[in-house]
């Protein structure tokens, strides 16, 4: 008998199977994340409109039968993502999410070394950078390495400087609005990421109404508010809204968000002299994008990988694991499960659709 599902947080690997549960299943997740997600789901498939039963709150525990939950919420590339502790019949399971120490809110990694819940006798830890985080040097980089490139590259660059990025990933939407402060740009975010950061509901996060943030709505866009009939949406932004006009007449004044289907609104707009992409995204992305990489050929646009991962870096699993003290860990999330054999004690590989005990 399934009695909940949690959802750590709002990364589609981490959602996309919900709709496969019963709705007499009580669904737990993060309240930023389901508004985040609710509201995302008007853009892209990146969303759901999930109903949950109860919101995940920093170590606030909630009883589910037998089980006993408490989350801790997390630095990860995906906003209100948490870790979870399960205890039940004697036993004690911490289940990491997907999490790194080198984020903007790396705080909430160094407060749980300090402060670790104990005992614990499972550790599921979470792999991802295991066997491949050197395969990239780029990949080693933080959030704060980040901002600091981007701030030299917007500052060199001769036209308008555009941004790929994640709109659900909030971090780089504030590295990269500081940084574009910090090269005396404006910032340009498009319909859909300005409303998902109006759905983190935290007002430190950059939004439409911020002095020197702007609002772009391209075509694309244009045409799902009006198929809709949701006009609230652009009325919402009129205040910060940007047109292709006051793009063309002072590129060099902007950095803005990019994604490939607001190719033809920026040819149209005719204000790609002197360009440069940011793409702010994990390098097989842009392999795959074809239509990314062939309008920047076209354009005479350089493309700069200026990215940090949004999972831990092996050391700091190294010092997650010290702070734990498990009696086992368990590799999930990972390609590299077999590499934990030689970074930690007291490794158990389990494979797929197997039940064993904790």
């Amino acid at each position: 008998m399934l009695l909940g599902v949690i959802i750590s947080h709002p990364h589609q690997d981490h959602w996309g199977l919900v709709t496969q549960v019963s709705p007499r299943v009580p669904i737990f997740m993060g309240e930023a994340a389901h508004r985040i997600l609710r509201e995302a789901l008007f853009f892209s498939s990146a969303g759901a409109d999930i109903k949950p039963a109860g919101f995940l709150r920093d170590r606030t525990s909630f009883h589910l039968g037998p089980f006993t939950i408490t989350p801790y919420l997390m630095d990860h590339s995906a906003f209100d993502a948490y870790a979870l502790l399960v205890e039940a019949d004697g036993g004690h399971l911490f289940y990491t999410g997907d999490l790194r120490g080198h984020g903007r809110k790396a705080a909430l990694f160094e407060r749980l070394l300090r402060e670790p819940p104990s005992p614990i006798d499972t550790l599921l830890m979470e792999g991802t950078l295991v066997g491949a985080e050197m395969d990239d040097p780029r990949g080693l980089a933080t959030e704060a390495d980040v901002e600091h490139e981007c701030i030299a590259l917007f500052k060199e660059t001769q036209g308008l400087a555009l941004a790929a990025y994640s709109s659900q990933n909030i971090d780089r939407l504030v590295t990269l609005y500081r940084a574009t402060i910090q090269a005396d740009r404006d910032f340009v975010m498009d319909l859909y990421t300005a409303t998902v950061a109006v759905a983190t509901g935290h007002p430190t996060i950059p939004r439409p109404g911020w002095e020197r943030v702007r609002v772009f709505v391209p075509f694309r866009q244009r045409l799902q508010v009006k198929e809709s009939g949701d006009f609230s949406r652009v009325d919402s932004i009129k205040v910060s809204r940007i047109f292709p006009e006051e793009l063309a007449s002072t590129p060099a004044k902007f950095v803005l968000t990019f994604r490939a289907s607001m190719s033809r609104d920026l040819e149209r707009a005719k204000c790609l002299l002197g360009a440069r992409l940011i793409w702010s995204l994990w390098r097989g992305y842009l392999e795959a994008d074809n239509r990314t990489r062939a309008f920047c050929q076209d354009h005479g646009i350089t493309i700069h990988h200026v990215h940090s991962s949004g999972h831990a870096f092996v050391h700091d699993l190294q010092r997650l694991a010290d702070a734990l003290k498990p009696r086992v860990v368990v590799p999930i999330h990972t390609t590299g499960a077999k590499g934990f054999e030689q970074l930690f004690e007291w490794v158990a590989l389990r494979p797929d659709r197997t039940w064993w005990e904790v």
